[in-house]
Order: structure tokens, then C-alpha cells, then sequence
């Protein structure tokens, strides 16, 4: 069976995205990816009847996967997880409110040990589909993922196990 680029790039990030649960087994990686596939199933049914939908695919599997994340973490105590959606409405990802939000995080997360930071649709927020991946766009979406780690590396104790994760 001959996988396309897009599934294996979606196994992979399945794969390592739930590695506590995984143990970086691609088998039981691609039971996870299914089970997303699965529940959108509704959405693979408009793709084949409107294929311009297929762009929203990426963003259905990707939230789909954040809030099976979101739920695996609330069964562990002792890890601290907090998620942000950056394409929550227009001002969401500009440097102002990504500030607040990034800090509203890592102060939630200051009390574990053990914490998870998982930022999504960050690109698709500064860099919308319809429009063109060209310079300015691409310097503020590097300046964006430069000020989060950076502005996480800072607020995070060293003695602190910590992931920032960006989907």
C-alpha cells in the first residue's frame, strides 16, 4: 500500500504528538490517526462531493487531534497541559493578545512539573489559505513562532520538563 505525503505527515505527527501514549509505536500511532480519520468521517464525505472543502481537512484533523490530546492529559494529574487556538478570531495571533494568551498559559502551567504548551493553527491565523506564503506573511509568522519559544523559555523554570508543541 503506497501512502501518500500528506498521511504519512499526519502518522508522524500523530506519532510523536502522543508519544506518552504511543511509545513512538507507528502501529498503535496509526489506530489514533484511523480513529481522527474516523470522526470526521462527515467531512471526507463533503470533500468527495466539493473538493474545495479539502482545505479545511487539515484544520478538522488537526482540532480533532488536539482535543483527543486535551482529554489524554486531563487523566494525568500530574501533568499540566493548556492549549491555544490562534485562529479563534482576527486579532488572536497578533503579538499583542498571542502575549496574553501564551502567558495565561505558561502561568496555569507554572505549578507542574510536567507541562504541555500545544499552540495550533498559528500559520493558517497569519498566513490565510486563500492568500500567498510570501515575504512579509512568513516574516511575521517566523517572528510569531520565535516570540512563543522564546517568551516560554523565559517564563518556564529550568528545573521544569516542558513542550511546546505547534500544530
Amino acid at each position: 500500500m503506497t501512502r501518500s505525503r500528506e498521511d504519512l505527515r499526519r502518522l508522524h505527527f500523530i506519532n510523536a504528538l502522543f508519544a506518552h501514549v504511543t511509545g513512538h509505536d507507528l502501529y498503535l500511532a496509526e489506530q489514533i490517526k484511523e480513529a481522527i480519520t474516523f470522526s470526521i468521517t462527515e467531512l471526507e464525505e463533503q470533500i468527495a462531493t466539493h473538493p474545495e472543502a479539502a482545505s479545511k481537512y487539515d484544520a478538522y484533523f488537526n482540532n480533532a487531534a488536539a482535543n483527543l490530546l486535551t482529554n489524554a492529559f486531563d487523566h494525568l494529574p500530574s501533568h499540566g497541559f493548556y492549549h491555544w487556538d490562534a485562529s479563534r478570531n482576527l486579532e488572536t495571533a497578533t503579538p499583542l493578545f498571542a502575549r496574553d494568551e501564551i502567558m495565561t498559559g505558561l502561568k496555569q502551567l507554572s505549578t507542574f512539573r510536567e507541562s504541555t504548551l500545544l499552540v495550533t493553527n498559528l500559520r493558517p491565523a497569519l498566513i490565510p489559505p486563500p492568500k500567498r506564503a510570501v515575504g512579509r506573511r512568513l516574516r511575521e509568522y517566523d517572528e510569531a513562532l520565535t516570540f512563543i519559544r522564546d517568551l516560554a523559555a523565559a517564563r518556564t523554570a529550568p528545573s521544569a520538563n516542558f513542550q511546546l508543541l505547534f500544530l
